[in-house]
């Protein structure tokens, strides 16, 4: 539910995991519980459900309004429901908003579909966000791909058009790059200051928080959702030397989740360390993913310990 004041989609957000059955099914009662949990932590905002760290690009369009449906039933009159939306084709990337819509999400975050890594062109984003909200026309959040994303990151000239489109509320800013989220915070600021830029790279909150953001989008805050409501309210109360204390312990489990190679098993890292906390039963992944090994699970665990991270 969007809140009715100014600004109602600053804050943080918990971009929540899709927990699964041994078989790959969708375990939807260790899903509701998850999402419930990260919901009503004081001070969340709300929650991007079918984001990267949901494994969008794995669920079949069902699967995702089912999930979106869940998070609607557990706390959608709580919540701010933010849908992720990855899909390659612009028509079936609509038929996702309209899913998402009558399902109960509040609003939708169109990630660029993985074929841009080859590329695109500002056309081909504004057709595609555009499209894909055709009919939902509903509060719509970009993606600032990674600069290590080929094509798939949008140059200044495409960020800035695609911030100027109808209905666009905020970006996730996932630039993973201090020197281009603040250049990106600069050029938004610009020419559609009423957009919020909301800082995602989960392995430098601090460094952004400081440059400036209007809230975050990040998955790490579905493990250690304290601590990142935490560290955005230090930066709001100027208290510098909590915000430093605070990134003392987010940053060893942010390199062990994120910046630990490969960064294509941060989702499953994320699972294992939701299990070790005893958060949920299993941190089965679909393939061709499989379970993380011991020696991993072992520096997960170690991390969470650094963290002051506790079951």
């Amino acid at each position: 539910m969007i809140p009715d004041h100014p600004n109602p989609f600053h804050g943080i957000y918990a971009a929540t995991i899709c927990p699964l059955l041994d078989d790959g099914a969708i375990d939807e009662a260790t899903l509701a519980r998850h999402l419930e949990a990260n919901a009503f932590v004081p001070g969340m905002a709300g929650l991007l459900i079918n984001g990267h760290a949901g494994e969008n690009f794995t669920l079949s369009r069902e699967e995702k309004r089912r999930v979106v449906e869940i998070a609607f039933e557990v706390c959608g009159t709580h919540s701010i429901l933010v849908n992720g939306i990855n899909a390659e084709d612009s028509r079936e990337a609509q038929r996702h908003v309209d899913d998402a819509k009558a399902a109960g999400a509040d609003a939708v975050l169109v990630f660029p579909p993985f074929s841009w890594a080859l590329s695109q062109d500002a056309d081909m984003a504004v057709t595609h966000h555009t499209v894909a909200n055709g009919n939902a026309q509903m509060p719509l959040m970009l993606y600032q791909a990674g600069v290590n994303a080929g094509t798939m990151a949008y140059q200044p000239d495409v960020l800035a058009r695609l911030a100027q489109l109808p209905n666009v509320v905020g970006i996730k800013e996932g630039s993973w790059e201090a020197a281009a989220y603040e250049a990106n915070l600069r050029l938004v600021k610009r020419v559609a200051p009423q957009v919020a830029m909301m800082a995602s790279g989960d392995e430098h909150l601090l460094t952004c928080f400081a440059v400036g953001s209007q809230g975050s989008l990040v998955s790490l805050a579905c493990v250690v959702p304290e601590l990142i409501i935490a560290l955005e309210r230090a930066f709001k109360d100027k208290d510098l030397d909590e915000a430093r204390r605070l990134n003392e312990r987010i940053y060893p489990l942010a390199k062990a989740i994120y910046g630990t190679a490969p960064g294509g098993y941060a989702t499953a890292r994320l699972k294992t360390c939701l299990k070790l906390l005893g958060r949920i039963p299993r941190d089965t992944m679909r393939l061709p993913m499989g379970p993380l090994s011991t020696t991993e699970a072992g520096r997960l665990e170690k991390a969470l310990a650094e963290s002051g991270v506790t079951a």
